[in-house]
Protein backbone atom coordinates (compact mmCIF):
# COMPACT_ATOMS: atom_id res chain seq x y z
CA UNK A 1 0.00 0.00 0.00
CA UNK A 2 0.89 3.55 -0.88
CA UNK A 3 1.01 6.28 1.74
CA UNK A 4 -0.54 9.37 0.98
CA UNK A 5 0.14 12.92 2.79
CA UNK A 6 -3.18 13.05 2.48
CA UNK A 7 -4.32 10.96 5.40
CA UNK A 8 -1.98 12.80 7.10
CA UNK A 9 -2.68 16.13 6.58
CA UNK A 10 -6.87 14.90 7.37
CA UNK A 11 -5.53 13.56 10.94
CA UNK A 12 -3.85 17.02 11.23
CA UNK A 13 -6.93 19.39 10.05
CA UNK A 14 -8.80 17.51 13.93
CA UNK A 15 -6.44 19.57 15.59
CA UNK A 16 -7.07 23.11 14.67
CA UNK A 17 -8.94 24.80 16.65
CA UNK A 18 -10.49 28.53 16.35
CA UNK A 19 -11.02 30.88 19.24
CA UNK A 20 -12.47 34.62 19.45
CA UNK A 21 -12.57 36.80 22.03
CA UNK A 22 -13.92 39.91 22.78
CA UNK A 23 -12.15 42.35 22.50
CA UNK A 24 -12.06 44.83 25.88
CA UNK A 25 -12.23 48.58 25.70
CA UNK A 26 -9.55 50.63 26.53
CA UNK A 27 -9.27 52.78 30.19
CA UNK A 28 -8.03 55.72 28.40
CA UNK A 29 -7.27 56.43 24.52
CA UNK A 30 -3.21 57.29 24.49
CA UNK A 31 -2.39 60.65 22.51
CA UNK A 32 0.62 62.25 20.88
CA UNK A 33 3.78 61.92 19.26
CA UNK A 34 5.80 59.08 19.89
CA UNK A 35 7.29 55.73 19.30
CA UNK A 36 5.03 52.92 18.79
CA UNK A 37 6.81 50.63 21.06
CA UNK A 38 6.31 53.20 23.82
CA UNK A 39 3.05 53.79 22.65
CA UNK A 40 2.16 50.05 23.34
CA UNK A 41 3.75 49.83 27.02
CA UNK A 42 1.59 53.15 27.94
CA UNK A 43 -1.46 51.09 26.11
CA UNK A 44 -0.49 48.36 28.45
CA UNK A 45 -0.04 49.96 31.62
CA UNK A 46 -3.25 52.02 31.33
CA UNK A 47 -4.99 48.69 31.13
CA UNK A 48 -8.72 48.05 29.80
CA UNK A 49 -12.22 47.77 31.45
CA UNK A 50 -15.30 46.18 29.61
CA UNK A 51 -17.71 48.62 27.81
CA UNK A 52 -17.15 52.22 27.19
CA UNK A 53 -17.79 54.97 30.18
CA UNK A 54 -21.55 56.23 31.08
CA UNK A 55 -20.87 59.75 31.88
CA UNK A 56 -18.66 62.65 31.72
CA UNK A 57 -17.73 61.92 35.28
CA UNK A 58 -16.92 58.01 34.71
CA UNK A 59 -14.87 59.33 31.19
CA UNK A 60 -12.90 62.23 33.69
CA UNK A 61 -12.24 59.35 36.58
CA UNK A 62 -11.23 57.03 34.24
CA UNK A 63 -8.86 59.68 32.05
CA UNK A 64 -7.22 60.39 35.77
CA UNK A 65 -6.45 57.18 37.15
CA UNK A 66 -4.97 56.33 33.58
CA UNK A 67 -2.93 59.46 33.53
CA UNK A 68 -1.38 58.58 37.02
CA UNK A 69 -0.43 54.48 35.56
CA UNK A 70 0.64 56.49 32.36
CA UNK A 71 3.12 58.85 34.11
CA UNK A 72 4.62 56.05 36.32
CA UNK A 73 5.48 53.81 33.31
CA UNK A 74 6.83 56.99 32.18
CA UNK A 75 8.98 57.84 34.51
CA UNK A 76 10.53 53.98 35.32
CA UNK A 77 11.67 54.54 31.48
CA UNK A 78 13.52 57.36 31.80
CA UNK A 79 11.18 60.09 30.90
CA UNK A 80 11.35 62.57 34.20
CA UNK A 81 9.63 65.52 32.23
CA UNK A 82 6.45 64.62 30.49
CA UNK A 83 3.50 66.77 30.27
CA UNK A 84 0.51 64.77 30.34
CA UNK A 85 -3.64 65.99 30.07
CA UNK A 86 -6.32 64.42 31.37
CA UNK A 87 -9.10 65.25 28.15
CA UNK A 88 -12.22 63.71 27.96
CA UNK A 89 -14.35 64.60 24.40
CA UNK A 90 -17.94 63.78 23.37
CA UNK A 91 -21.24 64.81 24.85
CA UNK A 92 -23.78 61.48 24.66
CA UNK A 93 -20.64 59.35 24.44
CA UNK A 94 -18.18 60.75 25.78
CA UNK A 95 -14.42 59.39 25.41
CA UNK A 96 -11.56 58.96 27.65
CA UNK A 97 -7.75 60.53 26.87
CA UNK A 98 -4.75 61.24 27.85
CA UNK A 99 -2.89 63.63 26.05
CA UNK A 100 1.01 62.88 26.27
CA UNK A 101 4.36 64.61 25.05
CA UNK A 102 7.02 62.16 26.79
CA UNK A 103 10.13 64.76 26.75
CA UNK A 104 13.51 63.66 26.22
CA UNK A 105 14.63 60.66 27.82
CA UNK A 106 17.40 60.98 30.70
CA UNK A 107 20.19 58.70 30.12
CA UNK A 108 22.85 57.02 32.35
CA UNK A 109 26.16 58.00 33.64
CA UNK A 110 28.68 55.86 34.16
CA UNK A 111 27.17 53.37 37.21
CA UNK A 112 29.49 53.15 40.11
CA UNK A 113 29.92 50.57 43.12
CA UNK A 114 31.26 52.27 46.76
CA UNK A 115 32.12 49.22 48.49
CA UNK A 116 30.91 48.94 52.03
CA UNK A 117 34.19 47.95 54.48
CA UNK A 118 35.50 45.71 54.09
CA UNK A 119 35.83 45.97 49.96
CA UNK A 120 36.41 42.72 48.13
CA UNK A 121 39.58 41.07 46.36
CA UNK A 122 40.46 43.15 43.49
CA UNK A 123 39.39 40.45 40.82
CA UNK A 124 36.18 39.88 42.51
CA UNK A 125 35.57 43.93 42.54
CA UNK A 126 36.44 43.78 38.94
CA UNK A 127 34.00 40.97 37.96
CA UNK A 128 30.84 42.82 40.04
CA UNK A 129 31.44 46.19 38.64
CA UNK A 130 30.99 44.21 34.66
CA UNK A 131 28.03 42.53 35.67
CA UNK A 132 26.76 45.37 36.70
CA UNK A 133 26.17 45.62 32.61
CA UNK A 134 25.20 49.00 32.12
CA UNK A 135 27.00 51.84 30.72
CA UNK A 136 27.19 55.49 30.02
CA UNK A 137 24.34 56.95 27.93
CA UNK A 138 21.97 53.57 27.93
CA UNK A 139 18.31 54.72 28.80
CA UNK A 140 17.84 55.44 32.32
CA UNK A 141 15.39 52.92 33.23
CA UNK A 142 14.16 52.28 37.12
CA UNK A 143 14.51 48.55 36.34
CA UNK A 144 17.39 48.10 34.62
CA UNK A 145 19.51 49.73 37.59
CA UNK A 146 17.79 47.63 40.06
CA UNK A 147 19.16 44.30 37.82
CA UNK A 148 22.40 45.73 37.60
CA UNK A 149 22.46 46.05 41.09
CA UNK A 150 21.26 42.24 41.52
CA UNK A 151 23.66 41.22 39.21
CA UNK A 152 26.30 42.76 40.56
CA UNK A 153 25.57 41.16 44.03
CA UNK A 154 24.83 37.70 42.84
CA UNK A 155 28.40 37.43 40.85
CA UNK A 156 30.00 38.41 44.00
CA UNK A 157 28.16 35.71 45.70
CA UNK A 158 29.36 33.09 42.94
CA UNK A 159 32.86 34.33 43.47
CA UNK A 160 32.93 33.42 47.42
CA UNK A 161 31.41 36.29 49.12
CA UNK A 162 28.25 34.41 50.40
CA UNK A 163 27.22 37.24 52.81
CA UNK A 164 27.22 39.76 50.27
CA UNK A 165 24.07 42.50 49.78
CA UNK A 166 23.19 46.01 49.04
CA UNK A 167 22.31 48.77 51.09
CA UNK A 168 20.43 51.32 50.06
CA UNK A 169 21.52 52.21 46.49
CA UNK A 170 21.52 56.38 45.44
CA UNK A 171 20.36 57.52 42.34
CA UNK A 172 20.50 61.25 41.15
CA UNK A 173 17.89 62.39 38.27
CA UNK A 174 19.70 65.94 37.21
CA UNK A 175 16.91 67.72 35.43
CA UNK A 176 19.31 70.27 33.69
CA UNK A 177 22.08 67.68 32.49
CA UNK A 178 18.89 64.99 31.58
CA UNK A 179 20.49 62.38 32.85
CA UNK A 180 20.64 59.55 35.50
CA UNK A 181 23.49 58.65 37.94
CA UNK A 182 23.11 55.40 40.16
CA UNK A 183 26.03 54.66 42.67
CA UNK A 184 25.64 51.10 44.78
CA UNK A 185 26.29 50.77 47.94
CA UNK A 186 27.36 47.34 48.21
CA UNK A 187 28.75 45.11 51.41
CA UNK A 188 30.36 42.57 49.91
CA UNK A 189 31.04 40.44 53.79
CA UNK A 190 34.25 38.68 53.96
CA UNK A 191 35.15 36.07 51.88
CA UNK A 192 34.19 32.39 52.79
CA UNK A 193 36.19 29.30 52.64
CA UNK A 194 34.13 26.34 53.16
CA UNK A 195 34.26 23.37 55.85
CA UNK A 196 32.99 20.08 55.83
CA UNK A 197 29.07 18.79 55.96
CA UNK A 198 27.07 19.28 59.19
CA UNK A 199 24.00 16.89 59.34
CA UNK A 200 21.43 18.72 61.69
CA UNK A 201 18.44 15.63 60.86
CA UNK A 202 20.04 12.55 59.42
CA UNK A 203 17.13 9.96 60.11
CA UNK A 204 18.76 6.78 58.40
CA UNK A 205 21.52 7.98 56.39
CA UNK A 206 24.71 7.58 57.52
CA UNK A 207 26.95 10.95 58.16
CA UNK A 208 29.71 9.70 56.72
CA UNK A 209 28.67 9.09 53.44
CA UNK A 210 26.97 12.38 53.23
CA UNK A 211 30.33 13.91 53.72
CA UNK A 212 31.81 12.06 50.49
CA UNK A 213 29.35 13.59 48.46
CA UNK A 214 30.50 16.97 48.57
CA UNK A 215 32.08 18.46 45.68
CA UNK A 216 35.04 20.83 47.49
CA UNK A 217 37.42 20.42 49.95
CA UNK A 218 38.27 22.10 53.22
CA UNK A 219 39.38 24.99 52.70
CA UNK A 220 37.95 25.96 48.96
CA UNK A 221 36.22 28.94 48.31
CA UNK A 222 32.44 28.97 48.82
CA UNK A 223 30.71 28.60 45.41
CA UNK A 224 26.97 28.19 45.07
CA UNK A 225 26.78 25.74 42.24
CA UNK A 226 28.90 23.32 44.67
CA UNK A 227 26.57 23.50 47.23
CA UNK A 228 23.41 23.16 45.15
CA UNK A 229 24.84 19.77 43.48
CA UNK A 230 25.74 18.24 46.84
CA UNK A 231 21.56 18.95 47.50
CA UNK A 232 21.46 17.44 43.76
CA UNK A 233 23.42 14.03 44.18
CA UNK A 234 20.88 13.77 47.70
CA UNK A 235 17.77 14.65 45.31
CA UNK A 236 18.48 12.20 42.39
CA UNK A 237 18.32 9.04 45.26
CA UNK A 238 15.17 9.32 45.17
CA UNK A 239 14.64 8.46 48.58
CA UNK A 240 14.14 11.44 50.40
CA UNK A 241 10.58 13.78 51.05
CA UNK A 242 12.96 16.27 51.74
CA UNK A 243 16.26 17.60 51.07
CA UNK A 244 17.61 20.74 52.43
CA UNK A 245 21.45 21.98 52.15
CA UNK A 246 22.58 25.22 52.65
CA UNK A 247 25.51 27.04 54.09
CA UNK A 248 25.87 27.79 58.28
CA UNK A 249 25.16 31.17 59.23
CA UNK A 250 28.52 33.49 59.86
CA UNK A 251 28.52 32.46 63.73
CA UNK A 252 29.04 29.02 63.24
CA UNK A 253 32.85 29.98 61.34
CA UNK A 254 35.21 27.46 62.91
CA UNK A 255 38.54 28.39 64.43
CA UNK A 256 40.62 28.54 61.23
CA UNK A 257 37.71 30.54 59.75
CA UNK A 258 35.90 28.51 57.33
CA UNK A 259 32.44 27.19 57.36
CA UNK A 260 30.19 24.32 57.43
CA UNK A 261 27.65 23.53 54.84
CA UNK A 262 24.57 22.24 56.53
CA UNK A 263 22.35 19.45 55.51
CA UNK A 264 19.05 18.31 56.58
CA UNK A 265 17.56 14.96 55.13
CA UNK A 266 13.41 13.99 56.04
CA UNK A 267 13.35 10.05 55.18
CA UNK A 268 10.51 8.78 53.01
CA UNK A 269 8.28 6.36 54.74
CA UNK A 270 10.81 3.04 55.01
CA UNK A 271 8.42 0.46 52.88
CA UNK A 272 6.14 0.86 50.29
CA UNK A 273 3.59 -1.53 48.98
CA UNK A 274 2.24 -1.43 45.48
CA UNK A 275 -0.41 -2.95 43.49
CA UNK A 276 -1.48 -2.46 39.94
CA UNK A 277 -3.48 -3.85 37.25
CA UNK A 278 -3.46 -3.55 33.17
CA UNK A 279 -5.84 -4.50 30.44
CA UNK A 280 -4.96 -4.59 27.13
CA UNK A 281 -7.06 -5.99 24.02
CA UNK A 282 -3.83 -6.60 22.29
CA UNK A 283 -1.40 -7.68 25.57
CA UNK A 284 -4.29 -9.24 27.47
CA UNK A 285 -4.51 -8.87 31.20
CA UNK A 286 -1.20 -7.87 34.17
CA UNK A 287 -1.37 -8.07 38.28
CA UNK A 288 1.45 -6.12 39.65
CA UNK A 289 2.57 -6.33 42.91
CA UNK A 290 6.05 -4.31 44.26
CA UNK A 291 7.39 -3.79 47.62
CA UNK A 292 9.89 -1.27 47.95
CA UNK A 293 12.32 -0.90 51.32
CA UNK A 294 14.22 2.64 51.11
CA UNK A 295 17.62 3.24 52.97
CA UNK A 296 17.77 -0.43 54.53
CA UNK A 297 22.01 0.27 54.49
CA UNK A 298 22.14 4.16 55.58
CA UNK A 299 23.06 5.15 52.45
CA UNK A 300 20.16 6.03 50.41
CA UNK A 301 20.00 2.71 48.38
CA UNK A 302 16.76 1.17 47.22
CA UNK A 303 15.84 -2.55 47.56
CA UNK A 304 12.43 -3.92 45.47
CA UNK A 305 10.74 -6.72 45.22
CA UNK A 306 8.71 -6.98 42.51
CA UNK A 307 6.18 -9.77 41.34
CA UNK A 308 3.78 -9.91 38.12
CA UNK A 309 1.11 -12.32 36.46
CA UNK A 310 0.32 -11.66 33.10
CA UNK A 311 -0.78 -13.36 29.61
CA UNK A 312 2.59 -12.30 27.98
CA UNK A 313 5.39 -11.15 30.64
CA UNK A 314 5.10 -12.51 34.34
CA UNK A 315 8.23 -12.45 36.45
CA UNK A 316 9.36 -12.67 40.12
CA UNK A 317 12.51 -10.72 41.13
CA UNK A 318 14.77 -8.11 43.36
CA UNK A 319 16.14 -5.06 42.06
CA UNK A 320 19.02 -3.13 44.40
CA UNK A 321 20.21 0.41 43.32
CA UNK A 322 23.19 1.71 45.20
CA UNK A 323 23.17 5.39 44.41
CA UNK A 324 27.16 7.40 44.28
CA UNK A 325 28.53 4.24 44.42
CA UNK A 326 32.05 4.70 44.99
CA UNK A 327 32.12 8.13 43.33
CA UNK A 328 29.68 10.37 43.19
CA UNK A 329 26.99 10.45 40.25
CA UNK A 330 27.56 6.32 40.04
CA UNK A 331 25.03 4.21 40.78
CA UNK A 332 25.21 0.08 41.30
CA UNK A 333 21.97 -1.71 40.05
CA UNK A 334 22.18 -5.30 40.97
CA UNK A 335 18.96 -7.94 39.66
CA UNK A 336 17.82 -11.14 39.88
CA UNK A 337 14.93 -12.84 39.13
CA UNK A 338 12.29 -15.40 37.06
CA UNK A 339 10.73 -14.46 34.17
CA UNK A 340 7.75 -16.09 32.07
CA UNK A 341 6.97 -14.55 28.31
CA UNK A 342 4.09 -16.35 26.58
CA UNK A 343 3.78 -14.23 23.23
CA UNK A 344 3.30 -14.79 19.57
CA UNK A 345 6.45 -15.77 18.19
CA UNK A 346 8.14 -17.34 21.28
CA UNK A 347 7.90 -18.80 25.20
CA UNK A 348 10.55 -18.70 27.94
CA UNK A 349 10.99 -19.24 31.17
CA UNK A 350 14.35 -18.20 32.68
CA UNK A 351 16.54 -17.19 35.47
CA UNK A 352 17.61 -13.56 34.88
CA UNK A 353 20.95 -12.05 36.54
CA UNK A 354 22.52 -8.06 35.97
CA UNK A 355 24.88 -6.06 37.29
CA UNK A 356 25.26 -2.75 35.55
CA UNK A 357 26.54 0.48 36.74
CA UNK A 358 25.14 4.26 35.35
CA UNK A 359 27.39 7.17 35.39
CA UNK A 360 25.15 10.31 34.80
CA UNK A 361 26.72 13.05 32.82
CA UNK A 362 25.39 16.15 33.10
CA UNK A 363 22.09 17.00 34.97
CA UNK A 364 20.39 14.14 32.57
CA UNK A 365 22.65 12.10 30.59
CA UNK A 366 24.20 9.20 31.54
CA UNK A 367 25.91 5.56 30.19
CA UNK A 368 25.78 2.24 31.42
CA UNK A 369 27.71 -0.40 31.38
CA UNK A 370 27.16 -4.16 32.70
CA UNK A 371 26.65 -7.61 32.52
CA UNK A 372 23.60 -9.63 32.08
CA UNK A 373 23.19 -13.48 32.21
CA UNK A 374 19.91 -15.68 31.69
CA UNK A 375 19.63 -19.19 31.82
CA UNK A 376 16.58 -21.34 30.65
CA UNK A 377 14.47 -22.80 28.14
CA UNK A 378 13.22 -21.94 24.85
CA UNK A 379 10.11 -22.70 23.06
CA UNK A 380 10.56 -21.30 19.47
CA UNK A 381 8.16 -22.27 16.03
CA UNK A 382 9.95 -20.70 13.38
CA UNK A 383 10.39 -21.34 9.29
CA UNK A 384 13.41 -22.36 7.24
CA UNK A 385 13.61 -19.80 4.65
CA UNK A 386 16.55 -21.26 3.10
CA UNK A 387 14.81 -24.41 1.85
CA UNK A 388 11.97 -24.26 -0.69
CA UNK A 389 9.68 -23.91 0.30
CA UNK A 390 10.10 -22.89 4.10
CA UNK A 391 9.91 -25.50 5.97
CA UNK A 392 8.64 -25.50 9.96
CA UNK A 393 11.53 -25.52 12.60
CA UNK A 394 10.67 -26.59 16.11
CA UNK A 395 12.87 -25.17 19.04
CA UNK A 396 12.46 -26.69 22.59
CA UNK A 397 15.93 -25.96 23.63
CA UNK A 398 17.84 -25.26 27.01
CA UNK A 399 20.59 -22.16 26.66
CA UNK A 400 22.63 -19.81 28.80
CA UNK A 401 23.39 -16.33 27.52
CA UNK A 402 25.86 -13.80 28.56
CA UNK A 403 25.04 -10.30 27.66
CA UNK A 404 27.44 -7.54 28.18
CA UNK A 405 25.33 -4.27 28.65
CA UNK A 406 26.91 -0.90 27.10
CA UNK A 407 24.65 2.22 26.19
CA UNK A 408 24.45 6.11 26.51
CA UNK A 409 21.85 8.40 27.03
CA UNK A 410 22.14 11.86 26.09
CA UNK A 411 18.82 14.42 26.82
CA UNK A 412 19.50 17.92 25.63
CA UNK A 413 15.34 18.40 25.78
CA UNK A 414 13.95 21.15 28.17
CA UNK A 415 11.40 18.36 29.85
CA UNK A 416 11.67 14.68 30.41
CA UNK A 417 7.98 14.21 30.05
CA UNK A 418 6.81 16.82 27.99
CA UNK A 419 9.31 18.20 25.95
CA UNK A 420 8.62 21.09 23.32
CA UNK A 421 12.24 21.58 22.14
CA UNK A 422 15.70 20.03 21.92
CA UNK A 423 16.71 16.53 20.94
CA UNK A 424 17.19 13.02 22.68
CA UNK A 425 19.76 10.26 21.80
CA UNK A 426 20.03 6.96 23.08
CA UNK A 427 22.31 4.36 22.35
CA UNK A 428 23.02 0.56 23.19
CA UNK A 429 25.53 -1.98 22.48
CA UNK A 430 25.16 -5.47 23.21
CA UNK A 431 27.87 -8.02 22.67
CA UNK A 432 26.44 -11.33 23.24
CA UNK A 433 27.59 -15.25 23.56
CA UNK A 434 25.14 -18.04 23.74
CA UNK A 435 25.69 -21.62 25.01
CA UNK A 436 23.96 -24.53 25.59
CA UNK A 437 22.49 -26.34 23.17
CA UNK A 438 23.49 -24.42 20.44
CA UNK A 439 26.38 -21.95 20.33
CA UNK A 440 26.63 -18.57 18.63
CA UNK A 441 28.81 -15.10 19.12
CA UNK A 442 26.49 -11.48 17.36
CA UNK A 443 26.74 -8.41 18.35
CA UNK A 444 23.16 -6.33 19.30
CA UNK A 445 22.81 -2.54 18.18
CA UNK A 446 20.12 -0.36 18.40
CA UNK A 447 19.88 3.66 18.65
CA UNK A 448 16.95 6.20 18.80
CA UNK A 449 17.08 10.11 17.71
CA UNK A 450 14.18 12.36 18.87
CA UNK A 451 13.76 15.96 18.44
CA UNK A 452 11.62 18.62 19.10
CA UNK A 453 10.46 22.23 17.25
CA UNK A 454 8.45 25.19 18.40
CA UNK A 455 6.45 26.23 15.80
CA UNK A 456 4.39 28.70 17.66
CA UNK A 457 5.03 31.60 20.04
CA UNK A 458 5.07 29.86 23.68
CA UNK A 459 5.32 26.41 21.88
CA UNK A 460 1.68 26.24 21.71
CA UNK A 461 2.50 24.03 18.51
CA UNK A 462 5.25 21.96 18.74
CA UNK A 463 6.76 19.69 16.11
CA UNK A 464 8.42 16.40 16.92
CA UNK A 465 9.77 13.48 15.29
CA UNK A 466 11.76 10.10 16.00
CA UNK A 467 13.74 7.66 14.31
CA UNK A 468 14.84 4.45 15.17
CA UNK A 469 17.43 1.95 13.89
CA UNK A 470 18.63 -1.92 15.33
CA UNK A 471 20.95 -4.16 13.87
CA UNK A 472 22.20 -8.32 14.61
CA UNK A 473 25.55 -8.41 13.25
CA UNK A 474 26.93 -12.34 13.44
CA UNK A 475 23.36 -14.19 14.34
CA UNK A 476 21.17 -15.97 12.32
CA UNK A 477 17.50 -15.66 11.78
CA UNK A 478 17.49 -19.38 13.63
CA UNK A 479 20.36 -19.13 15.81
CA UNK A 480 19.54 -16.12 17.36
CA UNK A 481 17.57 -16.76 20.54
CA UNK A 482 13.69 -15.48 19.42
CA UNK A 483 13.93 -12.94 22.71
CA UNK A 484 16.77 -10.80 21.33
CA UNK A 485 15.31 -10.28 17.87
CA UNK A 486 13.79 -7.27 16.61
CA UNK A 487 9.97 -6.72 16.73
CA UNK A 488 7.64 -3.73 16.12
CA UNK A 489 3.81 -2.54 16.67
CA UNK A 490 2.41 -1.45 19.85
CA UNK A 491 2.04 1.84 21.99
CA UNK A 492 5.58 2.24 22.04
CA UNK A 493 6.92 2.43 18.29
CA UNK A 494 4.43 1.56 15.46
CA UNK A 495 0.74 2.86 16.86
CA UNK A 496 -2.37 1.13 15.15
CA UNK A 497 -0.91 -2.16 15.32
CA UNK A 498 -0.56 -4.69 17.91
CA UNK A 499 2.16 -5.80 19.89
CA UNK A 500 4.77 -7.75 17.43
CA UNK A 501 1.83 -6.97 14.64
CA UNK A 502 4.40 -4.56 12.22
CA UNK A 503 6.33 -7.82 11.82
CA UNK A 504 5.53 -9.97 8.88
CA UNK A 505 4.03 -13.42 9.47
CA UNK A 506 5.30 -16.73 9.58
CA UNK A 507 3.13 -19.09 7.63
CA UNK A 508 1.27 -20.51 11.18
CA UNK A 509 0.62 -16.64 11.66
CA UNK A 510 3.30 -15.82 14.29
CA UNK A 511 5.34 -12.81 14.37
CA UNK A 512 8.27 -13.64 12.26
CA UNK A 513 11.42 -12.03 14.25
CA UNK A 514 14.05 -10.11 12.26
CA UNK A 515 17.61 -9.02 12.28
CA UNK A 516 17.12 -5.56 11.85
CA UNK A 517 14.46 -2.73 12.73
CA UNK A 518 13.36 0.50 11.37
CA UNK A 519 11.14 3.07 12.87
CA UNK A 520 10.17 6.50 12.63
CA UNK A 521 7.18 8.63 13.76
CA UNK A 522 6.24 12.54 13.65
CA UNK A 523 3.78 14.17 15.81
CA UNK A 524 1.84 17.71 15.40
CA UNK A 525 1.11 18.64 19.03
CA UNK A 526 -0.98 22.10 19.56
CA UNK A 527 -2.00 23.11 23.19
CA UNK A 528 -5.94 23.65 23.67
CA UNK A 529 -6.44 26.14 26.13
CA UNK A 530 -3.75 25.45 29.34
CA UNK A 531 -4.99 21.84 30.46
CA UNK A 532 -5.18 20.17 27.13
CA UNK A 533 -3.06 19.15 23.88
CA UNK A 534 -4.26 17.75 20.50
CA UNK A 535 -2.29 15.43 18.79
CA UNK A 536 -1.82 14.22 15.79
CA UNK A 537 0.73 11.47 14.58
CA UNK A 538 1.87 9.25 11.50
CA UNK A 539 3.92 6.13 12.63
CA UNK A 540 6.17 3.84 10.56
CA UNK A 541 8.14 0.96 10.99
CA UNK A 542 9.71 -1.84 8.78
CA UNK A 543 11.72 -5.28 10.33
CA UNK A 544 13.85 -6.68 8.34
CA UNK A 545 16.20 -10.40 7.69
CA UNK A 546 19.66 -9.20 6.97
CA UNK A 547 22.22 -7.06 9.40
CA UNK A 548 20.92 -3.83 7.42
CA UNK A 549 17.29 -2.56 7.71
CA UNK A 550 14.95 -3.47 4.63
CA UNK A 551 12.46 -0.27 3.88
CA UNK A 552 10.76 -2.11 1.19
CA UNK A 553 8.02 -4.09 3.68
CA UNK A 554 7.36 -0.62 5.94
CA UNK A 555 4.13 -0.46 7.57
CA UNK A 556 2.03 2.62 8.12
CA UNK A 557 -0.18 3.34 10.93
CA UNK A 558 -1.91 7.35 11.92
CA UNK A 559 -4.01 8.46 14.92
CA UNK A 560 -4.65 11.29 16.78
CA UNK A 561 -4.61 11.73 20.42
CA UNK A 562 -5.31 13.92 23.44
CA UNK A 563 -3.23 14.68 26.52
CA UNK A 564 -4.36 16.38 29.83
CA UNK A 565 -1.98 18.44 31.46
CA UNK A 566 -1.05 17.52 34.70
CA UNK A 567 2.30 19.13 37.33
CA UNK A 568 4.48 16.20 36.86
CA UNK A 569 3.22 15.98 32.89
CA UNK A 570 0.38 14.70 30.33
CA UNK A 571 -1.60 11.70 30.74
CA UNK A 572 -1.74 10.41 26.75
CA UNK A 573 -4.82 8.99 25.33
CA UNK A 574 -4.25 8.07 21.16
CA UNK A 575 -6.34 6.33 18.81
CA UNK A 576 -4.64 4.81 15.69
CA UNK A 577 -5.43 3.15 12.87
CA UNK A 578 -3.17 0.89 10.50
CA UNK A 579 -2.70 1.99 6.85
CA UNK A 580 -1.71 -1.09 5.74
CA UNK A 581 -4.35 -3.35 7.06
CA UNK A 582 -3.75 -7.28 7.06
CA UNK A 583 -6.02 -10.01 7.73
CA UNK A 584 -6.54 -10.27 11.61
CA UNK A 585 -5.32 -6.49 12.27
CA UNK A 586 -7.84 -4.89 14.35
CA UNK A 587 -9.68 -1.59 12.54
CA UNK A 588 -8.16 0.40 15.30
CA UNK A 589 -5.92 0.87 18.78
CA UNK A 590 -6.48 2.78 21.61
CA UNK A 591 -3.14 3.74 24.10
CA UNK A 592 -3.40 5.56 27.50
CA UNK A 593 -0.32 6.29 29.03
CA UNK A 594 1.66 8.98 31.36
CA UNK A 595 3.92 11.35 29.27
CA UNK A 596 4.48 11.78 25.41
CA UNK A 597 4.87 8.94 23.32
CA UNK A 598 8.38 9.78 22.25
Amino acid sequence: MTFRPALFLAALATCSLLAQAAAADPRAQIRGDMDAELRRMLERAVGEVDGAPESRFEARRRARGAMSAAEALLRSEGYYQPVLEDVVEGEDNPSAIVAVTPGRRFLLTQPAIAWVDPAPDAESGANANAAIGLKAGDPGRAVDVIAGEGRAVATLVRDGYADAKSDPRRVVVDHAAFTVAPQYNINSGRLVLLDGVVMQRTGRTNPDWVAGLAPWEEGDRYDPEQVAELERRLLDTGVYDGVGVALAPIDQTNADGNRPVVVNLTDRPRRIIEAGATWSTAEGTGVDFIWTRYNRFGRADTLRLETRWADIDSRIGADLSLPHWRKPNRTLKLSAGVVREDTDAYERTALVLGAELQQRIGRTSYFNYGIGLDAGRYNENRYDYASIPPQPVSFDRDLAIVTGRTSAYIDNSNDPLNPTRGWRVTASVQPTAVAGEDTVLFLRTEGQATAYLPIQDQARTVLAGRVRIGSIIGGGELTTPSDRLFYSGGGGSVRGYSYQGVNPELPDQTPRGGLSLFETSLEVRHDIGQAFQAVAFVDAGAVGFQETPNLSNMRYGAGVGVRYKLPFGPVRADIAVPLDKREGDAAFQIYISIGQAF
